[in-house]
């Protein structure tokens, strides 16, 4: 009877003991707190990004952002709008000020120019060749003759030319003849002081017989001095002919010694 009641009182103890347990433990769940849940939560919000804290969200940054830029524009293209018409007209007026220059300019480079050609149209002359009497009478001219000269008997055309003050006919015409490539030949005389003239475009003296060759005549008159001693003057009119009578055909006459015929 005892062991069974020691018995008794020790399975009695023992559900005493695992009664007290559980219940302490589940009391003891009850008191205590949820640690993990708080801290996972507060970790939560630790670590949410400032950037989606304090950032708006992308659609609204983006029109946002246009708007922004929307507004920044117009007043920049309103400025723009604004300068337009002056930009105009400050151009405009740079126009009309080149346009007012542009003749001061003209006028002064016409008023600069026109001495110039004045000084070059001061001292001139007009000097011809020809040799048209010679076919008057082509018999008294050999045909090599005849071949190498113009039918119109025009050697060297009018022409105004210039010349320096001091120069001679002969000069003019020796720098024309040169300029030209037309054959001109001469001596010097010094009985004389002068030079003669032989042959102008390969037709020389004597070609048309034994009274034929050059003269020259200055405004209509034939000097009685070689042409290498006639000084220009402005204006002057000179012509080289060639005579087949001794001057009677070209309307001068030899006078003797320097005269007529050209020296």
């Amino acid at each position: 009877m005892n062991n069974k009641r020691s018995y008794k009182g020790g399975i009695f103890t023992i559900l005493a003991l695992v009664t007290a347990l559980v219940f302490a433990f589940f009391a003891e769940g009850k008191k205590t707190p949820e640690p993990n849940t708080e801290k996972q939560e507060t970790k939560k919000i630790v670590e949410v990004p400032k950037e989606t804290q304090l950032a708006p969200y992308p659609e609204e940054t983006d029109a946002e952002a246009e708007e922004q830029t929307a507004s920044s524009e117009a007043p920049q293209e309103e400025e723009k709008a604004a300068e337009a018409p002056q930009e105009e007209a400050k151009a405009a007026e740079a126009t009309q000020e080149e346009a007012k220059e542009t003749p001061k300019e003209e006028e002064k480079e016409a008023v600069n120019e026109a001495p110039r050609e004045t000084e070059k149209s001061e001292l001139y002359c007009t000097l011809s060749v020809r040799c048209d009497t010679i076919f008057e009478d082509t018999s008294r001219v050999s045909s090599d003759t005849l071949e190498i000269l113009p039918k119109n008997g025009v050697i060297f055309a009018p022409k105004k030319v210039e010349f320096q003050e001091g120069e001679s006919v002969f000069d003019v015409l020796s720098r024309e003849m040169r300029n030209s490539g037309i054959h001109l030949e001469f001596v010097d005389t010094p009985i004389y002081g002068t030079v003669y003239i032989e042959g102008i475009g390969n037709l020389y003296e004597f070609d048309a017989g034994e009274l034929s060759g050059w003269m020259y005549k200055v405004n209509g008159v034939f000097p009685n001095y070689g042409c290498s001693k006639y000084y220009l003057k402005k204006g002057d009119k000179v012509e080289f002919v060639y005579t087949c009578d001794l001057g009677k055909d070209v309307g001068g006459e030899y006078t003797g010694g320097q005269g007529g015929k050209n020296e």
